[in-house]
């Protein structure tokens, strides 16, 4: 009998340890738009020493498979607009956060 409680236990143990290596990371996004449609080129976000990039299309951008963290999103412009950020955009595990509307001024 106690060689039968050690395999299961040892089996047990075994699975709790290995089975999260198999969990998929559950990974967010981060969506919006930038108005006037045409002002902007890229958006950036940075986390840490994390930079990633998004091309705008249609006053539209997205970033896909974004780990869990707090961003800080910057938009380069179009002259005669000026450069913007945006600060404390957070993802959460597979959320997607919209950021709504980021409005460029020259």
């Amino acid at each position: 009998m106690n060689k039968k409680r050690s395999f299961f236990l040892a089996v047990v143990t075994l699975f709790s340890v290995a089975l999260p290596g198999f969990i998929p990371v559950r990974q967010g996004g981060i969506r919006g738009t930038v108005a006037p449609a045409e002002s902007a080129v890229q958006v950036f976000a940075i986390t840490g020493k994390d930079t990633l990039q998004a091309e705008i299309s249609n006053g539209k951008f997205a970033f896909n498979q974004v780990k869990k963290a707090t961003y800080t999103l910057r938009v380069k412009a179009r002259p005669p607009y000026k450069d913007t950020s945006l600060e404390n955009v957070a993802v959460i595990d597979s959320a997607i956060t919209d950021v709504g509307e980021i409005r460029l001024y020259n």
